[in-house]
């Protein structure tokens, strides 16, 4: 059974706007899932409907056995944490650590279970050494970490980030996808949502992509980002591993370095 359900959700603004419009999605628990589609997809309504931030004009939200209609915001956070697609909108204390023990603190967690917290996350993703530091001191992409170690540090069992590679560098996103392997084995349920292809070919197993308002498909890398009717639809491209060997005519499908690797050293055997 789905650890997260939308059923036939819609979500309007009170001025009419339709944002989401009966999307049907279900995630299980445990499971790393990327959130793709076009700027106005519906993409950051819907996972801040997953969190009780937006509330469905029509169906149901379920978060385990939580209908989200029938709890506060505040209730549903103890689940469900997010991490804002920009950080000034999230930052509000003077220190990285400051900002990062906050939610632990107002959940009232035990002195020694919220250091060990704390510590954990600073670490994860590479803040220990700035702890003292003003986040607004920092660079956009850093500050982008200070929130991210914010929601882990309160250990909710479902975490989503909105657009976390967004101003990353190479390392960044080694380092973003280093914590979402680590938040996988620690049996946390991740959603994320990227622009980036390559990122998400490369560290998510099932994509949810969404176009018009809508969810038009779920599948694997390879069934998405060779489905040309879905890509078109949502009007996204391949990665660029993927555009080279279609050009190339090289390999079965490929969406990775290493399968493009694997195709051109069987070209070259065969002569």
């Amino acid at each position: 059974m789905s650890y997260i359900s939308l059923g036939n959700v819609t979500f309007a603004y009170p001025n009419g706007f339709v944002a989401v419009d009966e999307a049907n999605i279900n995630i299980n628990k445990n499971e790393n899932v990327a959130i793709i589609g076009q700027n106005g997809a519906g993409k950051t309504t819907t996972v801040k409907m997953f969190n009780g931030l937006l509330k469905p004009t029509k169906g149901d939200v379920l978060i385990g056995d939580m209908n989200t209609k029938d709890y506060t915001t505040a209730q549903i956070s103890r689940k469900v944490g997010y991490v804002f697609q920009n950080p000034d909108d999230q930052i509000f204390h003077s220190t990285v650590y400051d900002e990062v023990v906050f939610g632990p603190r107002m959940m009232k967690i035990e002195k020694e279970k919220l250091t060990e917290i704390v510590d954990y996350a600073l670490d994860i993703t590479g803040l220990s050494e700035v702890s003292k530091e003003n986040p607004y001191n920092l660079p956009l992409s850093i500050r982008k970490f200070v929130t991210i170690a914010a929601v882990i540090a309160m250990d909710t069992e479902v975490m989503i980030f909105d657009e976390p590679t967004a101003g990353q560098d190479l390392v960044g996103n080694k380092r973003l996808a280093s914590i979402l392997k680590e938040l996988h084995k620690k049996g946390k349920t991740v959603i994320t949502i990227s622009h980036d292809m390559e990122f998400v070919t490369n560290n998510f197993n099932r994509i949810i992509v969404m176009a018009n308002k809508k969810v038009v498909k779920t599948g694997t890398p390879k069934e998405i980002f060779w489905d040309f009717e879905t890509m078109d639809k949502a009007m996204l491209k391949q990665t660029y591993v993927s555009q080279l060997c279609r050009k190339l005519k090289i390999g079965n499908n490929v969406i990775s370095i290493e399968e493009a690797v694997e195709s051109i050293k069987e070209i070259y055997d065969r002569g």
